[in-house]
């Protein structure tokens, strides 16, 4: 029997928005495939995880407050999560984390959180509070040459630049800043989006997508993921697509 482990990244604090929900679809359509999850939380101040040990690492979105506490416990790690990037292990970051994994984040009082600095972009809070992009969002994306609508919900005062390899092509929202073209950002192990509400359990294929990865890297063989029946999933993406776009 397969196995995937999950490191679940401060739950108590980073869990805007049901952001949480991400964890329960991938143990969810895993089961169902009979695959065995194990789930593993990592909180402030407790025992250094060992990243590399993981297939798929979880971090959700928070308050300016909680993410400055997240941020200084998660300097510490820096050096190790790097490491599990460059070594492939599957990284899904929404809002917060995405903005930590970045350069810096500045926020509106011009008060500056560092990044990790695992990748280039930054993240600068907009000074006018009442401003945020905020409201439903629909994304064009690609995974493994398939197109796919990614629908959620984004809500960030946050403008995130230089964002070299996006997530998906903005269809409606916002996405990485007001009147951006591009959401998100995402290369082949690490997926990192403003997008709630939840993410996986609205997206079926980008669920498969992580899960079939983090398989694929871990037994070193082709993964062909049974199908499910999904479709009251779809039933429901058609209604918020037909809501959201007026597509039929």
């Amino acid at each position: 029997m397969k196995e995937i482990r999950i490191l679940y990244l401060y739950p108590d604090m980073l869990n805007l928005y049901g952001d949480r929900g991400n964890i329960q679809a991938l143990k969810y359509r895993a089961e169902k495939r009979g695959i065995t999850v194990q789930i593993d939380h990592h909180y402030l101040d407790g025992q250094a995880p060992n990243f590399c040990d993981y297939d798929i690492v979880f971090s959700g979105g928070g308050a300016d407050k909680e993410q400055a506490l997240v941020a200084v416990d998660m300097m510490q790690y820096k050096e190790d999560i790097k490491k599990a990037v460059e070594q492939g292990v599957f990284f899904l970051l929404v809002c917060g984390s995405y903005q930590l994994f970045g350069k810096y984040y500045k926020g509106v009082e011009g008060d500056m959180i560092p990044g990790l600095e695992i990748f280039d972009f930054y993240t600068e809070a907009i000074q006018d509070r009442s401003k945020r992009c905020i409201g439903n969002v629909v994304i064009q994306v690609e995974l493994n040459g398939k197109q796919t609508k990614v629908i959620g919900y984004e809500n960030h005062g946050g403008q995130t630049k230089d964002v070299a390899s996006a997530f998906g092509k903005v269809l409606k929202g916002q996405g990485n800043a007001f009147g951006a073209t591009e959401e998100g950002f995402m290369i082949k192990n690490v997926i990192a989006t403003y997008i709630h509400g939840t993410l996986l359990s609205k997206n079926p294929d980008v669920t498969d997508y992580i899960i079939q990865y983090a398989l694929e890297r871990k037994y070193e063989e082709k993964i062909e993921l049974e199908p499910l029946d999904d479709t009251f999933e779809e039933k429901c993406r058609e209604q918020l697509l037909h809501r959201f776009l007026g597509e039929e």
